[in-house]
Protein backbone atom coordinates (compact mmCIF):
# COMPACT_ATOMS: atom_id res chain seq x y z
CA UNK A 1 0.00 0.00 0.00
CA UNK A 2 1.49 3.75 -0.92
CA UNK A 3 1.92 5.74 2.34
CA UNK A 4 -0.18 8.06 0.57
CA UNK A 5 -3.56 5.76 0.58
CA UNK A 6 -2.11 4.53 4.04
CA UNK A 7 -2.60 8.05 5.20
CA UNK A 8 -5.58 8.76 3.64
CA UNK A 9 -7.06 5.86 5.08
CA UNK A 10 -5.47 7.25 8.42
CA UNK A 11 -7.22 10.48 7.83
CA UNK A 12 -10.44 8.97 6.86
CA UNK A 13 -11.40 7.53 10.37
CA UNK A 14 -8.78 9.42 12.70
CA UNK A 15 -10.07 12.72 14.01
CA UNK A 16 -7.43 13.23 16.82
CA UNK A 17 -4.58 14.32 16.11
CA UNK A 18 -2.43 13.17 18.69
CA UNK A 19 -3.56 9.33 17.91
CA UNK A 20 -2.42 10.50 14.16
CA UNK A 21 1.34 11.69 15.51
CA UNK A 22 1.51 8.35 17.73
CA UNK A 23 0.47 6.52 14.06
CA UNK A 24 3.48 9.10 12.44
CA UNK A 25 5.45 7.92 15.01
CA UNK A 26 5.54 4.65 14.77
CA UNK A 27 5.57 4.55 10.84
CA UNK A 28 8.90 6.85 10.99
CA UNK A 29 10.14 4.05 14.26
CA UNK A 30 9.56 1.15 11.58
CA UNK A 31 10.90 2.76 8.63
CA UNK A 32 14.11 3.65 10.38
CA UNK A 33 14.27 0.02 11.33
CA UNK A 34 13.66 -1.25 7.42
CA UNK A 35 16.58 0.78 6.42
CA UNK A 36 18.94 -0.89 9.12
CA UNK A 37 17.75 -3.78 7.99
CA UNK A 38 17.29 -3.64 4.13
CA UNK A 39 13.64 -4.47 4.29
CA UNK A 40 10.93 -3.18 2.15
CA UNK A 41 10.58 0.45 4.01
CA UNK A 42 7.25 1.10 2.16
CA UNK A 43 5.91 -1.56 3.80
CA UNK A 44 6.92 -1.67 7.40
CA UNK A 45 6.02 2.42 7.38
CA UNK A 46 2.53 1.44 5.89
CA UNK A 47 2.07 -1.21 8.89
CA UNK A 48 3.37 1.62 11.28
CA UNK A 49 1.24 3.73 9.79
CA UNK A 50 -2.03 2.21 9.83
CA UNK A 51 -1.74 -0.65 13.10
CA UNK A 52 -4.31 2.17 15.23
CA UNK A 53 -5.92 3.85 12.19
CA UNK A 54 -9.21 1.87 13.80
CA UNK A 55 -8.79 2.96 17.40
CA UNK A 56 -10.91 5.64 17.40
CA UNK A 57 -14.27 3.75 15.59
CA UNK A 58 -13.64 0.69 17.81
CA UNK A 59 -11.64 1.34 21.02
CA UNK A 60 -12.04 -1.85 22.46
CA UNK A 61 -10.03 -4.89 22.58
CA UNK A 62 -13.49 -6.61 21.58
CA UNK A 63 -13.00 -4.76 18.80
CA UNK A 64 -9.44 -3.36 17.90
CA UNK A 65 -7.90 -4.29 15.86
CA UNK A 66 -9.64 -7.21 14.81
CA UNK A 67 -12.96 -5.11 13.49
CA UNK A 68 -10.06 -3.23 11.75
CA UNK A 69 -8.71 -5.99 9.50
CA UNK A 70 -11.79 -6.44 8.37
CA UNK A 71 -11.52 -2.97 6.96
CA UNK A 72 -8.09 -3.30 5.57
CA UNK A 73 -9.63 -6.54 3.87
CA UNK A 74 -12.53 -4.28 1.97
CA UNK A 75 -10.14 -1.99 0.88
CA UNK A 76 -7.92 -4.46 -0.69
CA UNK A 77 -4.99 -3.88 2.17
CA UNK A 78 -2.33 -7.05 1.67
CA UNK A 79 -2.84 -9.50 3.97
CA UNK A 80 1.21 -8.89 5.08
CA UNK A 81 -0.27 -5.61 6.31
CA UNK A 82 -3.17 -6.69 7.96
CA UNK A 83 -1.69 -9.78 9.60
CA UNK A 84 0.99 -7.36 10.95
CA UNK A 85 -1.58 -4.98 12.19
CA UNK A 86 -3.59 -8.22 14.09
CA UNK A 87 -0.55 -9.23 15.08
CA UNK A 88 0.61 -6.01 17.28
CA UNK A 89 -1.74 -7.02 20.05
CA UNK A 90 -1.31 -9.51 21.96
CA UNK A 91 -4.81 -9.82 22.86
CA UNK A 92 -5.73 -10.80 19.32
CA UNK A 93 -3.61 -14.38 19.66
CA UNK A 94 -2.16 -13.61 15.93
CA UNK A 95 1.86 -14.63 16.56
CA UNK A 96 4.53 -12.33 15.83
CA UNK A 97 6.52 -14.61 13.61
CA UNK A 98 8.36 -11.92 11.06
CA UNK A 99 10.57 -9.48 11.65
CA UNK A 100 8.38 -6.73 10.51
CA UNK A 101 5.42 -8.23 12.80
CA UNK A 102 8.14 -7.89 15.72
CA UNK A 103 8.94 -4.71 14.99
CA UNK A 104 5.84 -3.30 15.21
CA UNK A 105 5.44 -4.41 18.38
CA UNK A 106 8.51 -3.06 20.07
CA UNK A 107 7.84 0.02 17.89
CA UNK A 108 4.29 0.68 19.18
CA UNK A 109 3.95 1.10 23.06
CA UNK A 110 7.70 3.16 23.87
CA UNK A 111 7.06 5.94 20.86
CA UNK A 112 4.39 7.10 23.21
CA UNK A 113 7.11 7.37 26.29
CA UNK A 114 9.36 8.69 24.54
CA UNK A 115 6.82 11.79 23.28
CA UNK A 116 5.82 12.10 26.73
CA UNK A 117 9.38 12.52 27.68
CA UNK A 118 9.84 15.20 24.96
CA UNK A 119 6.73 17.17 26.38
CA UNK A 120 7.76 17.56 29.97
CA UNK A 121 11.03 19.12 28.80
CA UNK A 122 11.64 22.60 28.75
CA UNK A 123 12.87 22.92 25.08
CA UNK A 124 10.22 20.19 24.32
CA UNK A 125 12.20 18.94 21.58
CA UNK A 126 13.29 15.87 20.42
CA UNK A 127 16.18 17.01 18.84
CA UNK A 128 17.86 16.99 22.34
CA UNK A 129 16.44 14.27 24.19
CA UNK A 130 18.87 11.41 25.00
CA UNK A 131 17.90 7.99 25.64
CA UNK A 132 19.47 8.55 29.60
CA UNK A 133 16.19 10.79 30.23
CA UNK A 134 13.72 8.05 28.83
CA UNK A 135 15.81 5.96 31.46
CA UNK A 136 15.33 8.72 34.09
CA UNK A 137 11.85 8.94 34.05
CA UNK A 138 11.02 5.18 33.13
CA UNK A 139 11.63 4.59 36.56
CA UNK A 140 8.88 6.60 37.78
CA UNK A 141 5.81 4.51 37.59
CA UNK A 142 3.30 7.28 37.80
CA UNK A 143 5.05 9.19 34.75
CA UNK A 144 3.58 8.10 31.01
CA UNK A 145 1.39 5.59 33.45
CA UNK A 146 -0.47 4.04 29.99
CA UNK A 147 3.21 2.95 28.46
CA UNK A 148 2.96 -0.58 29.23
CA UNK A 149 6.47 -1.00 30.21
CA UNK A 150 6.52 -4.54 30.60
CA UNK A 151 5.07 -4.83 27.27
CA UNK A 152 7.94 -2.75 26.30
CA UNK A 153 10.74 -4.66 27.27
CA UNK A 154 9.10 -7.85 26.26
CA UNK A 155 8.40 -6.55 22.78
CA UNK A 156 11.54 -5.38 22.25
CA UNK A 157 13.68 -8.31 23.66
CA UNK A 158 11.17 -10.19 20.87
CA UNK A 159 12.60 -7.82 18.55
CA UNK A 160 16.25 -8.91 20.08
CA UNK A 161 17.41 -5.19 20.50
CA UNK A 162 18.91 -4.31 23.67
CA UNK A 163 16.21 -2.10 25.36
CA UNK A 164 18.37 1.38 25.65
CA UNK A 165 19.69 1.11 22.25
CA UNK A 166 16.42 0.46 20.91
CA UNK A 167 14.98 4.13 22.66
CA UNK A 168 18.09 5.45 21.15
CA UNK A 169 17.27 4.36 17.49
CA UNK A 170 13.53 5.37 18.15
CA UNK A 171 14.40 8.64 19.18
CA UNK A 172 16.58 9.04 15.95
CA UNK A 173 13.77 8.51 14.11
CA UNK A 174 11.28 10.21 15.15
CA UNK A 175 13.83 13.24 15.02
CA UNK A 176 13.59 12.93 11.64
CA UNK A 177 9.96 14.18 11.45
CA UNK A 178 10.03 16.31 14.97
CA UNK A 179 7.55 19.08 12.88
CA UNK A 180 4.94 16.64 12.16
CA UNK A 181 4.80 15.32 15.33
CA UNK A 182 4.70 18.89 17.55
CA UNK A 183 8.27 18.06 19.05
CA UNK A 184 10.86 20.44 17.42
CA UNK A 185 10.63 22.52 20.85
CA UNK A 186 9.63 25.95 21.61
Amino acid sequence: MEREAALALVREYVKNESLVRHMLAVEAAMRYYARLEGEDEELWGAAGLLHDFDWEIHPSMEEHPQAGAAILRQRGVDETLIRAVLSHADHTGVPRLSRMEKALAACDEITGLVTAVALVRPSHSLYDLEPASVKKKWKDKAFAAGANREEIIQSTQEFGVELWEHVGNVIQAMRGIAPELGLKGR
